[in-house]
């Protein structure tokens, strides 16, 4: 019997481009909604790379179609590409572009410039690198986990509506305990 797959060094991602496979990846959020409770949802429509430079240094780019949002609500869907959230006629993308790789204990930070709506702020993702495998018949495949905290604010995305108590219906940071979270694969380019 023959092996369909095997380990590659886990340790290492190997020179060349990488690109992110949208079929086995998923980039998903969670928001508060009236304080007690959460919705989640997730972009279905993002591309991007992971290129490795001959010395070993990554850079990583990223593009998020923002009308591709689905929170299994259409209503809340067509409220949130619209300009008072996204604005995804005028700003169809969010993008990433990474500015630095460092290793932060076991796992990677990667620092980089986040633009929604039109505005651009460094952030920085943790990441954790799951390895890589080779699978016969697919090639090189690296797996990787990444969450970011972001406020919507920080993005021009300010809409508050208050209860009579004074606190809002949406907290002002995106995600579980303010978390977006990235699950990658991504496939080794000939």
């Amino acid at each position: 019997m023959t092996s369909t797959s095997e380990a590659v060094d886990a340790t290492q991602l190997g020179v060349g481009t990488w690109v992110i496979d949208p079929v086995h990846s998923s980039i998903s959020f969670s928001v508060r909604h009236l304080l007690v409770a959460k919705v989640r949802g997730m972009f279905e429509t993002f591309s991007g790379a992971v290129v490795v430079a001959d010395d070993g240094t990554p850079s990583v780019t990223a593009e998020i179609a923002v009308n591709s949002i689905n929170t299994r609500n259409d209503r809340r869907d067509a409220h949130l590409t619209s300009a008072d959230y996204f604005d995804a006629e005028k700003y169809p993308t969010a993008t990433f572009t990474s500015t630095g790789v460092r290793a932060d204990g076991d796992k990677y930070a990667i620092d980089g410039d986040f633009t929604l709506k039109g505005v651009t702020k460094p952030v920085t993702l943790d990441l954790e690198f799951n390895g890589v495998i080779r699978v016969m018949d697919y090639g090189e495949v690296a797996g990787f986990e990444a969450s970011v905290v972001l406020n919507r604010k920080d993005f021009g995305i300010d809409l508050a509506l208050p209860f009579d108590t004074g606190s809002k219906i949406v907290s002002d940071k995106v995600g579980d305990k303010a978390t977006i979270t990235l699950e990658i694969e991504a496939l080794k380019q000939a």
